[in-house]
């Protein structure tokens, strides 16, 4: 990997970082900022001559809002750049095999029958387990209906499965009609939880990185057919399960502590593809970071343009996400032709 595409896009991120520990509504100078942070460090002491009240803000409010922003883009990113190799295809997303449909049926589901808001951690488990399960349901539905598991039938099978999971959902949503607003609020997407909700989650992330980093290699061999594979010695169908399964659970650890927010796993992966090439050697790891920083950049935005207002960060990304769908999409079409 070449070190000045990493140090660029790790300086991205942390220029991002500390853009969005400056936004909010009281202001905090960058000199008092940035000491803080210096004195966080081990082995560093440093006076930022910050009030009680700001250093709340700073280190429960703020900080914890970047770092769960860095984790959940990271982790769609570097899903969608997972998905995308596994199918071969560039217009493949984290979403694809009902991880969302099944995240926001459960959610629904928790917060239809909770009671009170005692559903602080409840929520967060329900849209894992529902995440994992649409992800599951619709990898054996295509596999007994593909004998094998193709591509092209475990698009479909997501298709179906998203599908009647939304139907459900939207049966659940009619029963507590005055709860549709809190619904909805999920839905567009959250990244307020806290340190909670990183500490969560942050198991999760960490295998699930780790396997699809490990298999950048075999997704590279995996890209020239599966018939080429299996003659290099690689056990196709077996890699495809693994990488599949992995983002499926990097999918599933973001939508439980932030919500749905949808196209990063589609804008990042192709943007750093055309900026560094092919090879998942490098795709997947600096999905990895270019998806965190464009995820706290995207929250920058749904802090500040309407401030103090606030816009969900779903409705950022996909202001960003529709029309870069649209522009791949044709380009995938040109290509073909």
């Amino acid at each position: 990997m070449s070190p000045a595409v990493t140090l660029a896009a790790a300086g991205l991120l942390l220029a991002s970082m500390f853009a969005g520990l400056l936004a909010g509504a009281a202001d905090i100078a960058p000199r008092s900022v940035l000491l803080q942070l210096l004195d966080w460090l081990p082995l560093v002491s440093a006076d930022s001559g910050l009030a009680p009240v700001e250093l709340g803000l700073l280190s429960e409010i703020r900080l914890p809002r970047i770092v769960l922003a860095a984790l959940v883009g990271g982790l769609l990113a570097i899903a969608g750049a997972g998905y995308q190799g596994v199918f071969r295809n560039p217009l493949a997303d984290p979403y694809l095999l009902g991880a969302a449909a099944g995240a926001g049926l459960t959610t629904t589901a928790a917060i239809v029958f909770s009671r009170g808001d005692d559903m602080a951690v409840g929520i967060p488990l329900a849209a894992f387990a529902g995440a994992v399960g649409g992800v599951l349901l619709a990898y054996g539905l295509g596999s007994v209906a593909g004998r094998g598991g193709g591509t092209a039938t475990l698009v479909l099978a997501g298709v179906a499965v998203t599908s009647f999971l939304t139907a459900v959902q939207t049966f659940l949503q009619q029963l507590r009609v005055e709860e549709l607003q809190r619904i909805y609020a999920w839905i567009l997407g959250d990244l307020g939880g806290g340190w909670g909700q990183i500490t969560l989650v942050a198991p999760y992330a960490a295998i699930s990185v780790l396997i699809m980093l490990l298999h950048g290699r075999l997704l590279d061999v995996l890209s020239v057919g599966d018939d080429e594979a299996v003659t290099l010695g690689l056990n196709a169908t077996r890699v495809r399960f693994i990488v599949l399964l992995a983002a499926s659970l990097a999918t599933a650890a973001a939508v439980a502590v932030s919500g749905l927010i949808g196209f990063v796993g589609i804008v990042v992966p192709h943007a750093v593809r055309r900026l560094t090439g092919t090879s998942y050697r490098i795709v997947l790891p600096i999905s990895l970071i270019g998806g965190a920083a464009f995820l706290v950049l995207a929250d920058l935005l749904a802090r500040t343009v309407l401030a103090p207002a606030e816009l969900p960060i779903g409705v950022v990304t996909a202001f960003v996400g529709a029309p870069f769908f649209v522009a791949v999409l044709r380009m995938t079409r040109r290509m073909e032709t």
